[in-house]
């Protein structure tokens, strides 16, 4: 349903349907996100990582982290962390070892070999970056609305979560 199949039906369908466009965009950015990833991989000759994976390599940066950080911080990207997580460290992209507090907890970090992914990512999305500003996609006004406004959702939809329990 578009946005213009709502004309003539109200303020409340207008919105409703300019609500689940938005919706379907956001699902389709993230896809478009990770197919962006890959492409670059596929260009530059790795072929052992996902997307998902060069994501959450992306993120950790040079934190030391658990996965339970890892999603309460945003970084999970829906697929099973763990997972991904025990096949990084099998790859050599990530170290990990056990907390000294908490011995059923596992902390992780980049190697060596995980920082060139991420840098390869940071490369990637500066290029980006660039090209969206020189080609005049975006201006700083219009990357702060958006920002704000995805802000605003992510609040709303944390304390609708909140709410729930």
């Amino acid at each position: 349903m578009s946005i213009h199949s709502a004309v003539g039906k109200g303020p409340e369908q207008a919105f409703m349907t300019g609500y689940l466009d938005a919706l379907a965009l956001v699902e389709r950015l993230h896809r478009l996100l990770l197919d962006v990833i890959k492409d670059e991989f596929e260009r530059v000759g790795i072929i052992d990582l996902n997307a998902v994976q060069a994501l959450l390599l992306f993120n950790i940066g040079e934190n030391e982290v658990t996965a339970g950080e890892l999603k309460s911080r945003g970084y999970y990207q829906g697929s099973n962390v763990s997972y991904n997580l025990k096949k990084l460290v099998e790859m050599g992209y990530m170290h990990h070892q056990r907390c000294e507090i908490d011995r059923r907890s596992v902390r992780v970090r980049l190697t060596q070999r995980g920082r060139e992914i991420r840098n390869i990512v940071e490369e990637l999305f500066s290029r980006h970056a660039d090209g969206l500003q020189n080609k005049q996609v975006l201006d700083m006004t219009r990357l702060e609305d958006i920002t704000s406004s995805l802000r605003r959702v992510e609040r709303y939809w944390t304390d609708q979560i909140r709410y729930i329990y």
